[in-house]
């Protein structure tokens, strides 16, 4: 039973043992690896946040493969993440037109009109289709039921009234 004690890393002596000789490993393989030392610090703090959720899960003997295994994977995670975000930052820099502008305010005054002209046109079944689900954020179902049809003929309302505003409007919907 005490030797249970002494290898179970839920108990608090042993967990501080476990952190006491990985700790600095870890930071330096994360640091070597990602150069990045803040991040190095934060993802130490985070595994072993990790490994005591796991404890029960993880003997002994396998807590120092468990911590470099999930830091790896982790920073792993966080660098995919910003490489994506870096991917789309100029997109959505290009897209951002100034409300100041006066161009911007004209242009958005023409695509309004332009706008409820095409939503006039559609015939009333997808109109109302469409405004129920964009507008009103309902779901196929629920516009289903309320209006007494199938779901796929809703799905086919919507991809008409689509259609028909793209052909109207250009891609910008």
């Amino acid at each position: 039973m005490e030797k249970q004690e002494k290898e179970n890393i839920c108990n608090e002596k042993v967990f501080s043992e476990v952190f006491r000789s990985n700790a600095q490993d870890l930071f330096n393989f994360l640091h070597f690896k990602y150069q990045d030392e803040d991040e190095a610090k934060d993802l130490v703090q985070e595994v072993f946040g990790k490994l005591w959720d796991n404890c029960a899960k993880v003997s002994l003997e396998k807590a120092r493969g468990f911590l470099f295994v999930a830091a790896n994977n982790l920073m792993k995670n966080i660098l995919s993440k910003n490489k994506t975000a870096l991917k789309h930052q100029p997109i959505l820099e290009e897209k951002k037109p100034s409300p100041e502008n006066p161009q911007f305010i004209l242009e958005e005054a023409e695509f309004k009109k332009r706008l409820e002209k095409a939503l006039s046109d559609l015939p009333e079944e997808q109109r109302i289709t469409l405004l129920l689900k964009r507008i009103e954020g309902k779901k196929q179902r629920e516009i289903a039921e309320m209006l007494g049809v199938s779901e796929k003929a809703i799905e086919k309302r919507l991809h008409k009234a689509m259609n028909t505003l793209r052909l109207k409007l250009g891609d910008i919907l």
